[in-house]
């Protein structure tokens, strides 16, 4: 398809602006609804979507002839399926902005896991990346290290979230071989559906009834985000650079922190501020540009020939 930065970038900025949104909304809905549950309802609405939009194309993947890449899809689910439920359940325990701040370890992950499965060098810019998101971490937690001296609720939450951002590796991995054979769209179907079927022994569908009306909007956002976010994101790289698209949305964390602030300022009933000071800010920042420089880094480190 024909480059398209100007749309390549609002996709990608939708994108961010969703995965960015989601947390604030979800943590409305966690105190009504269990985290199963909730996963649940964000896989079947997925699944039904993509399934009418696949079958309308007529572009359904042909489940036998996935061969040996059947293995992959059972690791591609292990790894959504166990993002989805630890992310969430890591809202119990922390605020929205503090388990954002982890998804960039997701991408340092998928960088080791290239070294070793793909035999990928690792670059001047990814090692600097790499060096800014520890520092930027320090600096964001700097007026709570000491809670990380001990098990308690907060660094509970911050281990689900790493945990989060590490599972997450394995349905990366998966994805990125099985893009082989399948379109990203019958990859993301097929572990929808099998995520969905992990999930429905544990999920209490009566409980949606106990939504309160305001609850209840912040979930069908939830259910939809995963949608529009993951579909904004595919047209983004069909009309742009991938490493271009990828800086953008490097500022989920960001957007993370300034939804929760205007969240805040419209209802502080419902919404709470980010407990941040200035310092976290800077964090904040610093592990956003270590981000971006793992992506677009190799234009100001070029390769030696």
């Amino acid at each position: 398809m024909k480059q398209q930065p100007v749309l390549g970038f609002l996709f990608a900025l939708i994108t961010a602006m969703a995965w960015g949104s989601l947390p604030v909304a979800l943590k409305q809905v966690l105190s009504s609804m269990s985290v199963k549950t909730i996963v649940w309802y964000r896989f079947v609405t997925a699944s039904l979507v993509l399934f009418i939009l696949l079958g309308y194309k007529n572009k359904l993947p042909q489940i036998a002839k996935l061969g040996y890449y059947a293995w992959l899809v059972v690791v591609g689910v292990i790894g959504l399926a166990g993002n989805f439920f630890l992310f969430n359940s890591s809202l119990n325990y922390i605020e929205p902005s503090v388990a954002q701040i982890f998804i960039h370890v997701s991408s340092f992950g998928m960088l080791i896991c290239g070294i070793f499965v793909f035999k990928e060098k690792l670059g001047m810019h990814q090692k600097i990346g790499l060096v800014l998101l520890l520092i930027g971490l320090g600096l964001f937690f700097n007026d709570r290290l000491d809670i990380f001296t001990g098990l308690n609720a907060y660094s509970t939450g911050v281990l689900i979230s790493i945990s989060a951002s590490l599972v997450w590796v394995a349905y990366g991995m998966a994805q990125k071989l099985m893009l082989r054979k399948f379109s990203s769209q019958q990859i993301l179907l097929m572990i929808y559906l099998g995520c969905t079927l992990v999930f429905t022994p544990f999920a209490e569908f009566s409980q949606v009834e106990n939504l309160t009306p305001f609850a209840l909007g912040c979930f069908i956002y939830c259910c939809l985000n995963t949608l529009f976010g993951y579909g904004a994101y595919a047209e983004a790289l069909n009309r742009w650079d991938v490493s271009k698209v990828s800086v953008v949305i490097t500022l989920v964390p960001l957007f993370t922190i300034l939804f929760a602030h205007i969240a805040h300022y419209i209802d502080p009933t419902d919404f709470t501020a980010p407990e941040l000071n200035t310092i976290s800010y800077i964090g904040a920042f610093i592990v956003v540009c270590g981000a971006i420089l793992s992506a677009i880094g190799h234009k100001l480190f070029p390769a030696r020939q």
